[in-house]
Order: C-alpha cells, then structure tokens, then sequence
C-alpha cells in the first residue's frame, strides 16, 4: 500500500481511540519511557508537542524538567524544510503556527545543535517493528536523522506498527519503539530480517 494511503488508514484509525482510551495507553507509553535508560542519562532531549491523536508527550516533558533535564522542541523552516531545535523551559515560550502546531518563540529560546541533544523522540504516523516511518509528510524528521549522531526513539500506539511499511532510501529508522504493550528494538528486529 502506498505511503499516503496507509498514513490515512492509520490516522482514521487513531481518531477513533476515545479520550480516555488515549489518556490510558499514553500514560502506560511514558511509564515505559520515563523507566528506560535512554532518558534516564539523556541531560537534552528533542521532542515535539503532541497534539491529538499522537501519543501525548506534554507529561513527559514536565516530568523532564522537574528531572533538571534540558528540553528541545523544533521550529521549521519551511523553505529549506529542515528543523532548528530550541530550547524551552515553558510552555509560554511556544507559539501556534499553521496546522495548530506549537513551535518555539525564536525571541524566546536558544538553538541547540544535533550534537548536544542525547535523545531525540521521533514523531511518525506509522513504524514498522525494524524502525521505519510514515511521518506527516513533509520529510523534516528524514533530513535531521541524516545528520544526527545519537539514539532515537518514538512513541506510538499498537495500532502504528504494521509489517507492511514502504522502507525508501532517504529514510532512516529509529532505535527503539515505546508502545502501550512493549519496546521494540528495532536494530535486532532489522537484524533477524536481514
């Protein structure tokens, strides 16, 4: 199936998931993250804020800077479509931009290279179990992995990870999958299907 087609399907498929249904199985993927050790030694972490029906981050976040760690979300630059992380201490320091997503006030926060963030937690729409993604569709994730030295992990619901997911040559998977059931490593998933 092609990538829109199955980004669609998934979507349609997330919406249906209840308020608290969603509240529940995003609490059970952020207990899992909050105990692993990729975010326990991270001192900065990348992350974007979610909005529904993405597995909800905002907690995570708190919980992060009450643990004195260093928080980055992205600005993107739609011409070059690539990302500029920055850093918050506040949700204050956000502004709505289009589609009603938040990204950082320029004016308000410092910009922080690939090399000092230790764990970058990637959005996507679909994954496979070896750690490829369906994204949004606007390819900004797939330019800053090109050039991103560290462990990356995403959080997804079960109903994000099919087997069937379209793997293309720009696109690079992500180390770990948190779901509500499990943690998905996906290098010896990419490596028993080798």
């Amino acid at each position: 199936m092609e990538k829109q087609k199955l980004r669609e399907q998934v979507l349609k498929q997330l919406h249906q998931l209840s308020p608290s249904d969603h509240e529940q199985k995003s609490a059970l993927i952020q207990k899992r993250v909050l105990a692993s050790d990729e975010f326990k030694y991270a001192k900065t972490i990348g992350i974007t804020l979610s909005r529904f029906p993405e597995v909800a981050t905002h907690h995570l976040i708190e919980f992060a800077w009450q643990c004195g760690k260093r928080i980055a979300i992205p600005k993107c630059i739609s011409s070059t479509r690539e990302m500029d992380f920055r850093l918050i201490d506040s949700f204050d320091q956000t502004e709505v931009v289009y589609m009603d997503l938040k990204e950082p006030c320029v004016d308000l926060t410092e910009s922080v290279p690939p090399e000092e963030i230790d764990l970058q937690i990637v959005p996507g729409v679909v994954y496979s179990p070896e750690g490829y993604r369906i994204g949004f569709g606007g390819g900004y994730y797939d330019r800053y992995l090109a050039g991103y030295p560290f462990q990356t992990i995403s959080l997804a619901f079960e109903r994000q990870i099919l087997d069937n997911v379209i793997r293309e040559p720009h696109d690079f998977p992500v180390s770990y999958l948190y779901t509500e059931d499990r943690i998905i490593d996906c290098q010896k998933a990419r490596e028993m299907n080798e």
